[in-house]
Formats: C-alpha cells, sequence, structure tokens
C-alpha cells in the first residue's frame, strides 16, 4: 500500500507547485512584461490620484459630461466584479421598458436634439461594463454638453473627434470614443 501513496503524494505536491505557483507567476510575469498597462488594471490617473480605469465603465449621470452605455451590472452600474450581459431578448419587456427610460431621459436632458438616437445609449453591452460609445454618440451629447459647459460646440466636435479610436488593430470592431478619457479631457478644457 505504501508504494501506492508514495507516487500519488509525489505527483499531489509537483502539481501543486506547477499549477498553483510557477504558472500563475509566469503567466502574470509575461503579462507585466508585454501589457504592462492592462496587467496593471489599465488605470487612469489624474493629478497624482486614481480616477477610474480605460478598461471598466464609469457611471456619469451629471449633464455636462458625456454619458456612456447602460450598464447590466448590479447591485451598481459598472461593477467589474459582476461583468455580464443582462440577457434580455429584443422582446423581453424588461429590456423594452429599460431603452423607453433611457430614451426619455435623453430627450428631457436635451429636448431640442433631434438626431436620431444611437442605439449605444439605450442598450447594454455585452460585458455591462463597456468604457466606450460610439462617435455618433458622442456628437448625439455634444449640444446637451457644450450647452451645460458653455463651450463652443464646433471646438466640442473636434475634442470628440481627437478622441475616437480606431478599431482594434486597424481591423477588429469599430471606432469608438472612450467616455471617462473624453470627459477628463473635457475637465482640462478652457
Amino acid at each position: 500500500m505504501n508504494l501506492l501513496w508514495r507516487p500519488l503524494l509525489m505527483l499531489f505536491v509537483l502539481l501543486t507547485v506547477v499549477t498553483g505557483l510557477i504558472y500563475p507567476l509566469a503567466v502574470t510575469g509575461i503579462g507585466k512584461a508585454l501589457f504592462s498597462d492592462q496587467a496593471s488594471g489599465s488605470l487612469v490617473m489624474r493629478d497624482g490620484r486614481t480616477v477610474g480605469s480605460s478598461l471598466i465603465g464609469q457611471s456619469f449621470q451629471q449633464p455636462q459630461y458625456f454619458w456612456g452605455r447602460l450598464s447590466a451590472t448590479s447591485p451598481m452600474p459598472n461593477n467589474g466584479t459582476a461583468s455580464g450581459g443582462s440577457n434580455f431578448g429584443p422582446t423581453n419587456p424588461a429590456l423594452l421598458d429599460a431603452v423607453k427610460g433611457r430614451i426619455e431621459a435623453l430627450e428631457a436632458a436635451d429636448p431640442g436634439n433631434t438626431l436620431p438616437i444611437p442605439v449605444d445609449l439605450v442598450t447594454a453591452s455585452a460585458s455591462g461594463i463597456d468604457p466606450h460609445i460610439s462617435p455618433a454618440a458622442a456628437l448625439y451629447q455634444a449640444a446637451r454638453v457644450a450647452r451645460e459647459r458653455h463651450l463652443d460646440i464646433l471646438k466640442l466636435r473636434r475634442l470628440i473627434l481627437a478622441h475616437v479610436e480606431g478599431p482594434q488593430w486597424g481591423i477588429f470592431g469599430e471606432p469608438r470614443v472612450n467616455v471617462l478619457l473624453l470627459n477628463l479631457a473635457l475637465d482640462r478644457a478652457p
């Protein structure tokens, strides 16, 4: 019987060391070496303190800021530990109510805006924490933000266009605007 336990115990110890220590340390080291910003959380600093992450959406509600996508996370919006979509289908009454509510909020915040409302302003992303909106969604909100901040609308549009990120590696996805980075640039604008 002793002959059977010794190899099992040695294999258990070996696998524990390899999968519990060596592998996690190697993956973390490679991540830090190749993608140091992302491996550290892509933290955004302002005046020496952390104000958010460029990879996780922020909840902006004030009319003088650009608003991001709806968040499907709970118990609070943009909860990075609860990432996931709502799984509501297009005919789900809860999704329809959320979309109607967001349309009403957008129209109430900017009643004179006659542009079509971009879909990403009234729906949540698959992750529930998407930090980006489409350039159309940012431009849709430009008149409200310019009015609230007493800014020239053309300067604000240029600021938006300066923050448009292209597709990932030039081929994956659509152009997008990081809401947190745009709002931070907006706070620094004269």
